[in-house]
């Protein structure tokens, strides 16, 4: 058991509110993840200054990179550094460190510990943007490291929050290593990262690619995607991972549970619905 929430935001004026808002819904999924916690926030200036390549990093700290790479603008969010400079550049700079996001106009956080504290170690109150996700993780098939928990960000500005298992994850893994993927851990929910950033280099869109994991995975999963641009659920076609999405001419929500909603200003003239099994459903900014 996990606890995803996400928040979409179309009306300009609220974005000042996104991690408020972001860190009230995550406070609402607690129980369901007590274990570790994470968040990718989308068009924050501080985190992500416009046009500025990020990369999100674990097991370095704005001293080493300091060091590593003079000049470079560093930011401490507990067990993550968000870093602005390019990918290749940090991984050459920094060897022993683990990237766990990069692009542009958004930036990865997570650790171990409770949600709650994870997210006032991040300043995730403070953060502004247009969009952002969030996941608890109650830890099932691999260990509880700031590596484990989600998102899991390995395409450019793409991200995946999971709640359930894939029961073919091994063979799907196998499958992409022969395509010359490579992977950062044994757990399963990178491979379903792995599988739609896969097929978006391809040229999928992400409608595309959420319609080919349904049809490849085997399991039982809520999926919260998001990109740059777009914002995506969908469920296995047993559906027994809860979900509940919420729109308004202001904002698209989804969490796991309806009290993670009802944080949101104008919840009560929200259209809410529990997502259909294995319809993919896509928001674009």
């Amino acid at each position: 058991m996990c606890g995803i929430v996400g928040l979409h935001l179309r009306e300009p004026s609220l974005e000042p509110r996104l991690g408020e808002l972001l860190t009230a819904m995550l406070g609402q999924v607690v129980e369901r993840g007590p274990d570790s916690a994470g968040v990718a926030v989308y068009g924050d200036p501080r985190l992500s200054p416009p046009g500025r390549t990020v990369v999100s990093v674990l097991g370095t700290s704005p001293a080493e990179v300091a060091q590593a790479l003079p000049g470079t603008v560093a930011h401490d969010a507990d067990a993550t550094t968000v870093v602005h400079a390019d990918a290749a550049e940090v991984a050459a700079a920094l060897p022993g460190a683990r990237i766990i996001g990069s692009g542009e106009g958004f930036a990865v956080l997570k650790g171990t510990g409770n949600p709650l504290e994870l997210a006032d170690s991040f300043g995730l109150a403070s953060v502004t943007g247009w969009q952002g996700v969030g996941h608890t993780r109650m830890a099932t098939e691999s260990a509880v490291t700031p590596e484990g928990a989600h998102p899991f960000s390995v395409g450019p500005g793409q991200c995946l929050v999971h709640n359930g298992s894939f029961a073919n994850h091994a063979t799907i893994r196998r499958e992409l290593r022969a395509q010359g993927v490579e992977f950062d851990s044994e757990n399963d929910s990178e491979v379903g990262a792995r599988f739609i950033a896969h097929h978006l280099e391809q040229g999928a869109d992400l409608e595309k690619a959420l319609r080919l994991l349904c049809e490849r995975f085997d399991g039982f999963y809520t999926l919260l995607v998001s990109t740059g641009d777009s914002f995506a659920v969908v469920r296995d076609a047993i559906a027994c991972k809860p979900a509940l999405v919420a729109e308004t001419d202001a904002w698209v929500a989804m969490a796991s549970e309806y009290r993670a909603l009802d944080v949101l200003p104008g919840i009560e003239n929200a259209r809410i619905f529990e997502p259909e099994p294995e319809e993919v459903y896509v928001w674009r900014r």
